[in-house]
């Protein structure tokens, strides 16, 4: 818990626009202020003393290739200056399919990023224009390509369970997803969060969730499918190819500390969790004045990382190694979460294996509602 930090996200909180179902710290249609933003995010980035080498580095959003070549080119070089990243890193950059091209490209990788993750959500032009979102098929087909050409390591995120979906829709998704032929694939089940648009027409009516029950179906689909294809489903929300998983996220679920940088960016270094302010704006402004961009601390005590340690070690495929976890939390398993364990078991929904306790496939529909039990 109080190791030295590897690992490092970035937020770029710019889109063009905010897609209905995002509760994200998201700035739209605000080109200039990007300027000041990365001017931010550089006197941030200088602050911490003493960083070593990254073995991991993570650009998410927003849309960081929102940027202009210029501000981009700008970007990857502050990452370089003040985050080194080892022989061998992982050097992860989030997109939009109509962002990318040859030359967009060309500036990912003369910056040393090695892996994209492309927010495809869904190859059905109807289902993206639900979404919200700007681009159409073609885009992704188009930038799959180009990605595949340049060697980067490709990662697909899919969404499902969009209003009006049905499961022969999802499974054209997948398939279309599948012929692109990334080396990981992320999918997420629609969720209507409150402050985001689609909470809003939800609740007027002009929305609708589609029913639990075949949500479930499409999420089982993606196991089956996905896993007949030979990726790997190690974490509930996310498949790859072997060697191909997400390793920055792999270092998040194993609660390692990491740093983090920019509006709403939340860290984990030397035993606490602090986040960001979540207005890109009031934290421009607060770097400015030479105050801390900290919006909350909390110390996290040895006991709550141990839970939080296991619950984010359940959401992994290979689940809980109990003699490692215990090792290295200083608990026991059966002191702090029994008897809901032995009651998840009886009810399928756990196993216990070879000194490990994992999710069942029932266990995996339904994950979210026995987080509350462990933490």
């Amino acid at each position: 818990m109080n190791a030295a930090p590897r690992s490092a996200y970035l937020h770029v909180p710019f889109c063009r626009r905010r897609c209905g179902y995002c509760n994200f710290t998201v700035v739209a249609g605000r080109d200039d202020f990007r300027d000041d933003y990365l001017d931010a995010l550089q006197r941030e980035l200088a602050l911490p003393a003493d960083v070593g080498e990254m073995d991991t580095i993570y650009i998410g959003g927003g849309t960081p290739t929102q940027f202009d070549n210029r501000q981009l080119i700008r970007l990857l070089d502050m990452v370089r200056n003040h985050l080194p990243l080892r022989d061998g890193g992982e050097f992860s950059v989030e997109a939009n399919p109509e962002d990318i091209d040859q030359e967009r490209l060309g500036i990912l990788l003369a910056g040393g990023v090695n892996r994209l993750s492309l927010g495809a959500q869904s190859f059905h032009d109807g289902k993206l224009r639900t979404l919200e979102r700007s681009h159409r098929a073609r885009d992704i087909e188009a930038a799959c390509e180009l990605a595949a050409a340049s060697g980067l390591n490709l990662s697909l995120d899919l969404i499902f369970a969009a209003p009006g979906e049905n499961l022969e829709m999802w499974r054209g998704d997948l398939e279309s997803a599948l012929d692109c032929r990334p080396f990981h694939l992320s999918t997420y089940g629609l969720t209507f969060e409150k402050g985001a648009a689609f909470w809003s027409r939800r609740e007027r009516g002009d929305l609708s969730a589609v029913e639990n029950g075949v949500e479930a179906d499409m999420y089982e689909l993606a196991i089956d499918l996905l896993s007949a294809a030979g990726y790997r489903h190690y974490e509930v929300s996310n498949f790859a190819r072997d060697g191909r998983e997400c390793r920055h996220n792999e270092q998040c679920w194993l609660c390692r500390p990491y740093l983090a940088f920019g509006a709403g960016a939340a860290r984990f270094v030397g035993g606490r969790r602090e986040r960001n302010h979540r207005s890109a704006f009031t934290y421009a402004r607060r770097i400015a004045a030479g105050l801390s961009p900290c919006e909350e601390s909390e110390e996290i005590s040895p006991q709550l990382y141990a839970r939080e340690r296991f619950v984010f070690g359940l959401r992994r495929g290979a689940g809980v190694e109990a003699a490692q976890w215990e090792s290295e939390t200083g608990f026991r398993i059966a002191d702090l979460f029994e008897p809901a364990c032995s009651r998840f078991v009886d009810l399928d929904l756990l196993e216990r294996r070879a000194g490990s306790i994992r999710l069942t496939r029932r266990g995996l529909l339904v994950s979210d509602s026995l987080w509350p039990e462990f933490l």
